[in-house]
């Protein structure tokens, strides 16, 4: 994937955080923001609405606040570079906080979050998007999926880690069903009359996560991002997989905490793994199993390292249009 981002002219640290991130995303079995949307990576940064050189523009407001210009830059990219701020200004404030300004889709927000959960601080990531979720009582969308990531560090395992859009599921994750031509699950979407709909071609909007608690944690969401950064809203954000000459003004949102300013880093890990290990002995309904949030993403990372990424044929397709070789690379 790097050679073929090399032959566009990408620069290294773009390439490098859009490739991690999809890969992790993909390790943890979110498909929807995985190694599926390489190629409409690929195609936005050959069209130009991404920037493949972008010259990022950071302003410090406050000792714990900033601002970044992302320059159009690639979502992944931006969204590394401003949590390294956040962390930086947590080191010598106790927290951070950066907005980021003109940006695009930055894949999963747990690519961030957990950033900061690795070296012992609470981690937050949110970003804006187009408007693709049902308002509450209206027959159409004005708020985008407006996914939050909040992390924290555990004793003797990988971070928490809630990842989780606003909406009950991602677009993206309608847009796999419409390749396979498969139903949606009840509760999934809306037709353009405002009514449940399973046909995923006929699917114009998502049902919030939890109905209007859903939707007002998406409105705050946008709050964070496209109201601080001074960017377009959901409804005036342009669609992420048409128009694609069109520029989208993506705005994320991101926090650091030290948490040492509580309580010993060492008691925080040491509380929130009992907790968790707690929750995970209660008893299970049926042959369910009892879990915290990230422990399917964990799961599932151990499986995939050992058994590989899993891909749908068309997809597959799509890779081999970039670059014919990718076939070796994905099959070895």
């Amino acid at each position: 994937m790097k050679t073929t981002l090399r032959d566009l002219s990408v620069n290294d640290d773009s390439a490098f955080h859009m490739i991690e991130s999809v890969i992790s995303a993909s390790l943890r079995g979110t498909d929807s923001h995985g190694i599926n949307l390489f190629p409409h990576y690929w195609k936005v940064l050959k069209i130009g609405r991404v920037n493949k050189n972008p010259q990022f523009k950071f302003q410090r407001t406050k000792p714990s606040l900033g601002i970044l210009d992302a320059d159009f830059a690639l979502g992944h990219h931006a969204g590394a570079v401003a949590m390294d701020y956040t962390m930086q200004l947590a080191s010598e404030a106790g927290s951070g906080f950066v907005v980021v300004k003109d940006s695009t889709h930055f894949g999963a927000a747990a690519y961030f979050g957990l950033m900061p959960a690795q070296k012992n601080l609470i981690g937050l990531s949110f970003t804006n998007a187009d408007a693709l979720v049902k308002a509450e009582n209206a027959k159409t969308s004005f708020f985008g999926t407006n996914p939050i990531c909040i992390t924290a560090p555990l004793e003797n395992e990988e971070p928490l880690c809630l990842d989780m859009a606003t909406s009950q599921v991602s677009w993206n994750k309608i847009r796999i069903y419409r390749s396979l031509d498969k139903k949606l699950p009840e509760g999934w979407a809306f037709n353009k009359e405002g009514l449940p709909e399973t046909d995923p071609h006929a699917a114009v909007s998502l049902n919030p996560a939890g109905d209007y608690k859903g939707f007002g944690l998406g409105l705050i969401v946008e709050i964070f991002c496209g109201i601080l950064a001074k960017g377009p809203i959901g409804h005036d954000i342009g669609p992420m997989f048409t128009e694609l000459e069109k520029k989208r003004s993506i705005s994320h949102f991101f926090g650091a905490i030290d948490l040492s300013q509580f309580l010993p880093a060492q008691d925080f890990k040491n509380r929130l793994q009992n907790m968790v290990d707690s929750i995970r002995q209660l008893t299970p309904v049926g042959g369910a199993k009892v879990m915290v949030p990230g422990d399917p993403e964990k799961a599932s990372t151990i499986e995939r390292l050992e058994s590989g990424i899993p891909m749908e044929e068309s997809r597959f397709g799509e890779f081999l249009e970039l670059n014919p070789n990718f076939s070796k690379a994905i099959i070895q």
